[in-house]
């Protein structure tokens, strides 16, 4: 199935070997699963970091196992578009000698990114306090749920929870209805965005001041902030924040109109738009002028009858010629499309954005670019999501120096597991 989708888009372009990357050189162990923690150390990959992930042996991150799954990559989607370009390590934890490599790997490592539940890393022995006495220079991050200390620091945190705790779920939907999730994971994205954030201002600070230290970043803090201004809003105004469904509550108009053939969304946000939608586009110049419409705050009293208004304009003719007279007149409107439809459209053509890459097996895997651009340190090339243990003797040979008969000794003492490393296997 992938195989034949995936011959709809280009394959991956070659990257010049001779510029450098962003973070040439730098070593992360990522201990983290799910999404948060792998996303972030993703967004660290494709600038150039190696990312060894440690995995249970065996099962591995639990997203693995995520719908849809591709038995021919052995795979689910999420998972594959959450960790490209990594290394996957399959230690058992459980284990004394799973423990003892990964705090080896730890000691020559730049950055630890873990989200365990708190006190799991502590109990494992591989906490910051243990990590720092063996490695000094080094940043740990910890992803939590409400943070690690505190009365909250035992509660688990889930996107979709932390998405109706925030106040977000109330914001989204229709007034008379009850309010909804977003289904991308949108908290999990943001959290990642933040943590990956916050380790590359740690490596900044390293660099200039010559110490590592601990980062936190909490999802629930995180889905607060992706409230917007919703909170200082209510904190000016004292009311709560409605939902006004695809409609601004700041500006109109803007939200979902039809033109004769399609739905299109149009995004009305100053008085400079309006005034050349009225007059250049819709050519009603009188309605450009009328002081009913002066201000935002006059738009937004008159939402409804300027909704009519431009409605019954657009519904007469086709989306190809409302777009060309928005986009000559400066005016931000784009189509209502499905994802589907938004990887397939002429926008992300142009961009890039979506491609193909050979695994380890030489299945095709589609991925999704970055939307980093550097000039002088381009993205590494990405490498498809490495199955369960892919790199455990390639990385514990690299970085440890272990050889074959080291590897022996470590499988028979537990380290990885039941089952030995999979790049052995094979």
């Amino acid at each position: 199935m992938i195989d034949s989708l995936c011959t709809e888009f280009p394959e991956q372009p070659a990257r010049d070997p001779a510029l450098p990357l962003a973070l040439q050189g730098v070593r992360i162990v990522d201990f983290s699963h799910f999404l948060a923690g792998p996303l972030a150390t993703m967004i660290l990959a494709d600038m150039g970091a190696q990312v060894i992930k440690i995995e249970a042996p065996g099962r591995g991150d639990d997203l693995r196992q995520y719908p849809p799954f591709d038995p021919g990559v052995g795979l689910g989607a999420p998972f594959a578009w959450a960790n490209r370009s990594k290394s996957s390590v399959a230690l058992d934890l459980k284990s004394q000698a799973g423990r003892d490599l990964a705090m080896r790997l730890v000691e020559q490592a730049d950055v630890v990114v873990e989200n365990f539940s708190t006190g799991v890393m502590q109990r494992l022995g591989l906490g910051y306090e243990a990590c720092r006495q063996r490695n000094a220079r080094l940043i740990y991050c910890s992803v939590s749920a409400y943070g690690r200390d505190g009365e909250f620091a035992d509660r688990l945190g889930f996107d979709p929870v932390a998405q109706a705790e925030s106040g977000f779920v109330s914001m989204n939907g229709y007034a008379d209805r009850e309010g909804v999730r977003a289904a991308s994971p949108v908290m999990d994205i943001s959290t990642a965005l933040m943590t990956a954030n916050a380790i590359l201002g740690a490596l900044v600070a390293r660099v200039r001041h010559g110490f590592g230290q601990s980062i936190e970043v909490a999802l629930f803090d995180t889905a607060v902030m992706m409230t917007g201004w919703a909170p200082l809003q209510h904190l000016f105004s004292g009311r709560d924040i409605g939902r006004h469904a695809n409609t601004s509550p700041d500006t109109a108009p803007s939200g979902v109109f039809r033109a004769s053939d399609c739905s299109f969304y149009l995004n009305c946000g100053n008085s400079k738009i309006f005034q050349r939608l009225a007059s250049e586009v819709i050519e009603r110049p009188d309605v450009a002028q009328d002081p009913r419409y002066a201000t935002p705050r006059d738009r937004v009293a008159h939402r409804d009858e300027l909704f009519a208004l431009f409605g019954d304009a657009f519904a007469r003719r086709p989306w190809p010629y409302w777009q060309q007279r928005m986009r000559s007149a400066g005016v931000p409107c784009g189509l209502v499309r499905t994802v589907a439809e938004a990887i397939r459209s002429p926008e992300a053509r142009a961009r890039g954005l979506v491609s193909r890459v050979r695994d380890s097996r030489g299945e095709w895997v589609p991925q999704v670019a970055s939307p980093i651009r550097y000039e002088r340190t381009p993205l590494a090339r990405q490498r498809a999501a490495p199955s369960v243990g892919e790199h455990t003797r390639q990385v514990l040979g690299e970085v440890l120096g272990l050889d074959e008969a080291a590897l022996a000794e470590l499988q028979a003492a537990g380290a990885f597991g039941a089952a030995a490393p999979a790049e052995a296997a094979r």
